[in-house]
């Protein structure tokens, strides 16, 4: 029980998770994963003698040997700063957000959405909609108390079609209402548990503070901060991750100007939009036809759909937009707002106005509204 390298490995990565780029920033990140290298050095000699036995801790330890070596990085020099932790004592509420909310501004919070699936396609906090073409490491949400990252790989080999394959959540510390907390998934693999094998971390008036739970073991996990009013669902469908968020405003307006790229506050930058992908007519038809079936009304959900079963053939992708489309039904509360529908589409009642054609789901962008 005293051996906790797990909580080093989840520092490790909480601490290189978002190192990226080329030139003078890849000599910047080298110097930065050098320094986290280091400090997870010392945390592993912190845990010598009570992880001694432990397959994982000797693994650790022989792994940050081959990267110093690998990096050519100095044995000595500066360590990785761990993420600011708030200070102060807290009292009463203050780790059950929306209990304090609501004592606080005498009303309950104001909750946003965002969701990422299949394509992937982005539906953010401001109900744009986007479908990207990206690859790697992509951060969807970086605020002063939580940082996610997404990374997407092709479908398959020669293919421009992506999916989502992996999702890194971390739940950054805060005050006494819970230390950092690391969750990882990947594709055939969501645990109901946190990197360091816990499934909650911290406690408040007899109600833990950050759990995580599931439905379907390996494929779906639900987890619950309270302290900061956030519910995350992850889960897969066919062959590809997706991710929902409910969260205060406040809490995903906290972040510094610096963290410009946030798919889930901003989507995807314009050069990684879709916007010409015209999939045959004969299976586009078929595409249409079972999609409909699964989603009635013609919304991003339902062209997300299509748009996934004609890039993928494969009839499993369609549930990545039904899943999506019920977490927006369970996470938008009244059922208001739940479909984004294109702007053609609004108006008084009259002839149905023409489909948005499927090689524009991804360069409408923000055309959407809000329906039904």
């Amino acid at each position: 029980a005293s051996c906790r390298i797990l909580r080093c490995n989840s520092e490790f990565v909480a601490a290189t998770v978002h190192l990226s780029g080329g030139g003078d920033a890849a000599l910047s990140s080298d110097s930065a994963y050098c320094s986290a290298l280091r400090s997870y050095s010392l945390c592993t000699k912190r845990m010598a003698r009570p992880c001694r036995g432990d397959l994982a801790y000797h693994s650790a330890v022989q792994g940050i040997e081959d990267l110093l070596i690998q990096h050519r990085c100095p044995r000595a020099g500066p360590t990785a700063r761990p993420w600011p932790r708030p200070q102060g004592a807290v009292s009463g509420d203050a780790c059950l957000y929306e209990r304090s909310f609501v004592i606080r501004e005498g009303r309950a919070p104001e909750y946003r959405h965002c969701s990422v699936f299949g394509d992937p396609h982005i539906r953010t906090f401001s109900d744009d909609f986007h479908t990207c073409a990206v690859q790697g490491a992509w951060p969807l949400i970086d605020n002063d108390y939580l940082y996610v990252q997404v990374t997407s790989t092709p479908a398959s080999h020669g293919t421009h079609h992506t999916v989502v394959t992996k999702i890194t959540i971390i739940f950054k510390s805060w005050r006494q209402c819970t230390d950092q907390q690391l969750y990882q998934a990947e594709l055939d693999h969501v645990p109901a548990a946190f990197a360091d094998g816990s499934q909650w971390s911290g406690e408040r008036r007899g109600r833990r503070v950050l759990t995580v739970r599931t439905d379907s073991p390996g494929r779906h996990a639900e987890i619950r901060a309270a302290y900061i009013g956030t519910l995350l669902v992850v889960r897969q469908s066919g062959r590809s991750l997706g991710l929902s968020v409910r969260s205060p405003r406040g809490v995903l307006e906290a972040f510094h100007p610096d963290h410009d790229l946030q798919l889930c506050v901003w989507g995807c930058p314009a050069s990684h939009r879709v916007d010409v992908l015209r999939p045959p007519p004969q299976a586009a038809g078929a595409a249409e036809a079972h999609c409909a079936a699964l989603l009635p009304t013609r919304d991003v959900y339902y062209h997300a759909c299509v748009f996934d079963l004609t890039a993928s053939g494969d009839l499993n992708s369609s549930g990545a937009a039904v899943a999506a489309l019920l977490d927006a039904r369970s996470m938008t509360g009244s059922g208001q707002g739940v479909h984004l529908l294109p702007v053609a589409a609004a108006g008084p009642a009259g002839p149905q106005p023409p489909l948005v054609p499927l090689s524009m789901l991804g360069v409408l962008g923000g055309a959407w509204i809000t329906c039904c």
